[in-house]
């Protein structure tokens, strides 16, 4: 027993109660911190620490969901449990952004009533917003992608993508956005299609993308919000340059991607550039400055842009592959201005087979010019007075011929009811009896004394000297680059109250670390910290066990 009692009392048992003791403390904290933690909502109980950040809302979709002022309902039609935890989480993370979207669970096996209620399959969300009547249907397989083609290789699928934000973000901006820009792609002059991918981030901004064939039919559409060519191969007619050019000049929209085809083949379509203050140069632009792994026709531009140009561009790092050169110039008027968004540095070279001409070239433009609206119908009008008019006089004005104003007494030089007064004894248009001048209501005061203001549009014109900047294979293999972010900006800029919703997945794919381009650094990096490490904890071993 005295053993026993000495055994407790020695140093050896102290140290060993103190330890049980610590370490019971310690696991009991454990216990109520999980048990806090527990108690919380989801969407701060799970932290993203993939290499992907697929929980990670980018700030257009912050954004836009704080200046978000319509109610929006997700109804979620799945069997909450048994869901996908990564869209469960990020479900919840993105309606706490916002006070206005509201999330409901429906379960279709105890209900299964609500598929067709809401005209939906199982394991969907229904995004809809009573303020406009409208509603759209996400489907889980949108949000993680499942790439199936892996399968005929490996025997199994395996998922792809991770669409959360781009999905919802578009959903929401649908349902409470009544307007929808319309965009025709030109035909019939061997342009390129548009890639999966940006077809993919146009539907996400609800842009309806159709296709127009000038040949065939040059008058452009009234509903045209912007007309896009992307690398024509052939030239342009001269009744489709003369249509482009009277689209334009009414305040129309533009966007043309240069292809392989030297502008020397192309004399219309480089016409409507000049007009417009922009000349190709000849050849591919090189830039051994600012160029890929010393590929100096692989350029990263310097880029200029600002406001919704720049809007979700963090890096700027764009790479243009067998760019064209434009070299601005002096437009066809002095309304048009014309600015450079993308240029080489000052070492850029236009290269052709025979000749090497060095300077700074333009990459990107941007041409714009303030008409008005009504300048194309007025100017038809003031050509033609006398067919407007009754057949006795030449002017719409006369002198002491009272006439009949749809049984209204005008006095001395009425005019017809309709036809236009361009005296200046005109008074404001409204009085329906008028003396001296006056015109009857609904007429137009065309005169000096007018006080109605022409409507304004804003002719644009965009030009980006290569359509690589938005291929697939590109951007495929440089995941890094902001090609279609720039794309799209350019694209939207072309809209007024509009902003660019377009958001790219996030990638599931597995990522392998792997060592390129072994130094001096990387080596020590590599074995000499842990040999230093290793040595110096093999000197204490030893000192100690010395000792």
């Amino acid at each position: 027993m005295e053993k026993m009692k000495k055994l407790f009392h020695t140093t050896g048992t102290a140290h060993g109660i103190y330890s049980v003791g610590l370490t019971a403390v310690v696991v009991a904290i454990v216990v109520v911190v999980n048990l806090i933690f527990g108690q919380l909502p989801e969407k701060y109980r799970n932290i993203d620490v993939s290499s992907s950040k697929i929980y990670e809302i980018t700030d257009t979709s912050r954004d836009f969901l704080k200046d978000l002022d319509t109610e929006v309902k997700f109804t979620v039609l799945a069997v909450k449990e048994e869901a996908d935890e990564r869209i469960r989480t990020f479900l919840s993370k993105y309606a706490s952004l916002s006070k206005n979207i509201s999330v409901e669970w429906i379960d279709p096996v105890l209900h299964p009533s609500a598929l067709q209620d809401y005209d939906a399959s199982e394991n969907s969300i229904v995004v809809s917003c009573e303020k406009t009547g409208r509603n759209t249907t996400v489907t889980f397989d949108k949000i993680v992608v499942v790439d199936y083609s892996s399968y005929y290789y490996t025997g199994s699928v395996s998922e792809n993508e991770f669409d959360g934000e781009g999905q919802l973000t578009s959903a929401v901006n649908y349902v409470t956005s009544e307007d929808e820009k319309q965009i025709y792609r030109t035909a019939g002059h061997g342009e390129s299609m548009l890639p999966a991918n940006i077809t993919e981030l146009m539907d996400k901004n609800n842009y309806t993308v159709s296709e127009w064939n000038l040949l065939m039919n040059p008058d452009i559409p009234k509903d045209c919000d912007l007309l896009l060519m992307n690398a024509p191969a052939n030239d342009l007619t001269e009744d489709e340059r003369d249509a482009v050019l009277d689209y334009l000049a009414g305040g129309g929209k533009m966007m043309l991607l240069l292809g392989d085809t030297n502008s020397k083949d192309l004399p219309n379509l480089s016409a409507v550039m000049k007009e417009y203050g922009m000349e190709a140069a000849d050849g591919y632009i090189a830039d051994p400055q600012r160029c890929y792994q010393g590929n100096a026709f692989y350029i990263f531009p310097m880029l200029s842009v600002s406001g919704d140009m720049a809007k979700g561009m963090a890096s700027e790092m764009v790479l243009l592959i067998n760019a064209h050169g434009l070299n601005l110039t002096d437009p066809a008027r002095d309304t048009i201005s014309t600015t450079s968004f993308m240029t080489t540095s000052n070492s850029g070279a236009a290269v052709t087979e025979d000749t090497q001409t060095e300077g700074t070239y333009t990459l990107g433009a941007v041409a714009t010019e303030t008409v008005s609206g009504s300048s194309h119908s007025d100017s038809e009008d003031e050509g033609e007075p006398a067919e407007n008019t009754d057949g006795d006089t030449e002017n719409s004005d006369t002198e002491n011929v009272g006439t009949d104003a749809g049984d209204t007494d005008t006095g001395n030089a009425g005019t017809d009811a309709g036809d236009t007064d361009t005296g200046n004894d005109s008074t404001d248009a409204g009085d329906s009896d008028t003396e001296d001048g006056g015109t009857d209501a609904g007429d137009t005061d065309t005169g000096n004394d007018s006080g109605d203001a022409e409507d304004t549009k804003e002719t644009r014109l965009t030009v980006i000297s290569t359509a690589n900047i938005i291929d697939s294979q590109l951007t495929e293999m440089f995941t890094t680059l902001e090609n279609t972010t720039l794309f799209m900006n350019a694209v939207t800029a072309n809209f007024d109250g509009v902003e660019n919703l377009s958001i790219e997945p996030k990638s599931l794919a597995v990522q392998y670390n792997t060592i390129q381009h072994v130094g001096l650094l990387s080596l020590f990096a590599i074995f000499g910290i842990p040999l230093v490490i290793l040595v110096g904890g093999f000197t204490v071993w030893f000192r100690r066990r010395k000792a």
